[in-house]
């Protein structure tokens, strides 16, 4: 056969002396062949002109090479970092990842896990939204699969980040600046990371009697952040903890407009420390999320389930604060 024909597994097998399935292992990577056999097929290969079909391999070894990533929503930046994350990882082992983004809707996120799972192998649920319940009876039908930013969970290894910590943290910056009335930008109801961060206001209130945090409802978009400017300032607080950075910017922007100067008459800090954080006008104060961390870390334990390892512990990245221009001491009543 000459190297302009169309060579097939078959006849790297033939020309080689060897096995179908030895090809196979040798053209997928497998360490189990012998070193010398495995140099003689890919030299034969190579000499035919032969490489692997990828949907031929996907049938080989039974898999399509592709896992799912179920989100709550793709125009969040962190969502975006951590994502990028998992897929280089992926990519650097052979891997392709399918997304799916549930856009907030808790009813729609089970169905969408379950349909990638039958079309990939292995899914990853990124900050579900499902009541933990929900999720506990959901993971065991899906597996493989991995959870990021929820607590650890007894049927699939978890990749979370310690918002709680992140978030005493931060009202402790502000507590120390001499606020004491705050207001809570709280995002949307059943996040997990959100329940993290109320628990840290909580212990706050007990540390600090003196320290008033009030809540008001909000969303996790730019939009959601303006819309609270009236809200916020009727309250008198000095200080405010956005839900996440683009809560934070919507909320800059609009307090601007009415003339509050940030940080002179408010305090703004926001969460996750996103690319566009260090430029707002004035630069945002914010804990740093490790999301890309997140995403690599998330797809290392896939990858392990797959390969058929036991399930790696849980693992928990904790943020770190970032104090920049938008906080200073509030005004001289």
């Amino acid at each position: 056969m000459t190297k302009s024909s169309r060579a097939t597994i078959t006849d790297v097998a033939r020309a080689a002396g060897v096995s179908l399935s030895t090809v196979s292992r040798v053209m997928n990577g497998n360490a189990s062949v012998d070193a010398a056999m495995a140099e003689r097929v890919r030299l034969v290969a190579a000499e035919l002109g032969y490489s692997a079909n990828p949907l031929a391999r996907s049938l080989v070894l039974g898999r399509t090479q592709t896992i799912a990533v179920v989100i709550p929503d793709l125009a969040n930046p962190t969502f975006q970092a951590i994502l990028r994350g998992l897929s280089r990882a992926a990519a650097d082992d052979g891997y392709h990842v399918l997304i799916a983004d549930s856009a907030e809707q808790v009813e729609t996120e089970r169905a969408l896990a379950e349909t990638t799972r039958r079309r990939t192998d292995g899914v990853i649920l990124c900050a579900p939204r499902l009541p933990a319940g929900e999720l506990a009876e959901l993971l065991p039908t899906l597996a493989p699969v991995v959870v990021v930013n929820r607590p650890p969970q007894e049927s699939a290894p978890t990749v979370a980040a310690d918002y709680r910590t992140a978030m005493a943290e931060l009202v402790a910056h502000l507590y120390g600046l001499g606020h004491r009335r705050l207001v809570f930008l709280s995002g949307v109801v059943g996040s997990a990371s959100g329940a993290a961060r109320r628990a840290a206001l909580a212990e706050a209130r007990t540390a600090h009697p003196d320290l008033e945090i009030l809540e008001l409802p909000s969303g996790v978009d730019f939009d959601s952040g303006a819309a609270a400017a009236d809200a916020v300032r009727a309250t008198g607080a000095t200080a405010v903890l956005a839900f996440n950075d683009l809560v934070a910017m919507g909320l800059l922007s609009a307090v601007a407009a009415r003339g509050v100067r940030v940080p002179e008459d408010l305090s703004v800090v926001g969460f996750d420390d996103i690319p566009f954080a260090r430029y707002t006008a004035p630069p945002l104060t914010t804990a740093a999320v490790p999301a890309a961390e997140l995403g690599r870390r998330a797809w290392d334990a896939m990858s392990a389930l797959l390969a058929g390892d036991p399930a790696p512990a849980s693992s928990v990245l904790t943020p770190e604060v970032v104090v920049r221009a938008s906080t200073a001491a509030p005004p001289a009543s």
